[in-house]
């Protein structure tokens, strides 16, 4: 078996041709950004193996990295600002951000963490102010990274700056 595993090539998404990963006419498909695929990763043992052989070398632990891409922070525009995030029947968190803003590339891990801590029971979008200034100018977002709760299609609270993720789990909690 190990030595099956050893010739196990799974290629990653960015080797396949792009025309490949466009969805079929007519389908809802979600195309994930990145797939890395499977692949083996080594078991660290105490116990020193006295054979060099193949299968000794070979032994390690299949990971599927995609479940870490599928929970992701996706993007919002003004097309679709009233569909993912007014009428959604659960609470949406938005982090209001650009490029070139070093504190939202902070803020950026911990709204990742959080939108997987919250699957399932909170929505998270990000709005790309340089792209969407009107839907940032609608809701007064002046200084960014702020990070805006919604629910039931109203604006609830507001967050600004680049916090420590308490102070969003702290938000999130009063709404869900």
């Amino acid at each position: 078996m190990a030595g099956l595993m050893e010739a196990l090539f799974v290629p990653r998404a960015s080797a396949i041709p792009s025309s490949s990963l466009a969805p079929v006419a007519g389908s809802s498909a979600v195309r994930i950004s990145e797939y890395r695929g499977l692949r083996i990763r080594p078991v660290r043992s105490s116990v020193k193996l006295r054979s060099a052989s193949r299968l000794a070398r070979g032994r390690g632990r299949i990971v599927c990295e995609a479940q870490e891409a599928a929970v992701e922070v996706s993007g919002v525009t003004d097309s679709t600002w009233q569909s993912l995030v007014l009428e959604s029947s659960s609470p949406v968190l938005v982090e209001f951000w650009a490029p070139w803003c070093g504190p939202c590339r902070m803020i950026d891990p911990v709204v990742v963490k959080l939108a997987k801590q919250y699957a399932g029971k909170l929505k998270c979008y990000k709005v790309n102010t340089d792209e969407c200034p009107s839907i940032a100018t609608q809701y007064g977002v002046r200084s960014i990274p702020t990070v805006i709760v919604f629910k039931n299609g109203e604006k609830k609270e507001a967050v600004i700056g680049a916090v420590p993720e308490s102070t969003l789990t702290t938000c999130i909690e009063k709404f869900l």
